[in-house]
């Protein structure tokens, strides 16, 4: 798709948007350049908030936004990694037990479907932020080796771009914070975050609208991008995040439909 050329509202090739939160639309409590008045143009395009984060609850998130200055979306317009996998955990087994490492919105996402049990979980769950340390290691490893229990982890990154104590900072994601499980136990596990496909599987059911009438908007072509790929989702990459403008995509990655430095340029190229 030619990145050049502008587009007439009417030539829009898709009919619904996706979106990721941090890192598109703000630094923690900071709007981004640009993130109001896009989100302004897409208010009469059916969009809807898809994130990695399982820090925050959905409503949680929805008051972020608009304490930060964004007009309040729905709750039920934002979907976690921790709301996605709370709700695929009761799939796999109604009023499941956990062990769960991570932020407080981890632990109330599973609460709404399960219950948190240290000596005999059904999962044990890795998300982010503060909560890992010598005794949560040793018990989740031990619930893994000895009670059988399935390692989950709310999604793969690595790294997230952050505030920590007031500064920016680059936080450990999920993806790092599971891996000394990985190790003690050699298990692999359960992964339920873009790129996977669960979250935009719930997000496009949410909307009622198939894959090829998406667009998916995000700041990481390893997660957001890719992810979307796999399931024939048009997208668009800006560079707001830890992508920065000039920085070559994952070795063997194809092109997203749109490489932007910010959603101004993406608002100007969509004729938005």
């Amino acid at each position: 798709m030619n990145q050049n050329n502008n587009l007439s509202k009417h030539e829009l090739p898709f009919s619904a948007i996706l979106l990721d939160m941090d890192g598109v639309l703000f630094h923690g409590m900071n709007p981004i350049e640009g993130a109001m008045e896009f989100m302004q143009s897409i208010a009469h395009i059916p969009h809807i908030f898809v994130t990695n984060n399982p820090i925050r609850l959905p409503e949680s998130m929805a008051d972020k936004m608009a304490e930060i200055g964004f007009e309040r979306p729905d709750d039920k317009l934002i979907i976690t990694s921790g709301e996605a996998t709370a709700a695929w955990l009761a799939q796999q087994k109604p009023e499941f037990s956990f062990f769960a490492i991570g932020a407080g919105g981890l632990h109330q996402s599973l609460q709404k479907y399960g219950y948190e049990d240290k000596t005999n979980a059904d999962f044990v769950v890795v998300g982010e932020g503060e909560g890992l340390d010598y005794a949560a290691l040793t018990t989740g490893i031990n619930l893994i080796v000895k009670k059988s229990a399935q390692l989950i982890c709310t999604n793969p990154d690595t790294s997230v771009d952050a505030f920590y104590r007031g500064k920016r900072a680059i936080l450990p994601g999920a993806g790092a914070l599971v891996a000394p499980f990985i190790v003690a136990t050699g298990m692999e596990p359960i992964t339920i975050g873009k790129p996977k496909p669960l979250l935009y599987e719930i997000a496009m059911q949410e909307l009622n609208v198939q894959a090829s009438n998406c667009l998916m908007i995000g700041d990481r072509p390893d997660t957001d991008i890719l992810g979307a790929q796999y399931l024939d989702i048009k997208t668009a990459l800006v560079r707001t995040g830890r992508f920065a403008p000039g920085e070559r995509l994952p070795e063997g990655m194809s092109p997203p439909d749109w490489d932007v430095d910010n959603l101004v340029q993406l608002k100007k190229l969509l004729g938005l």
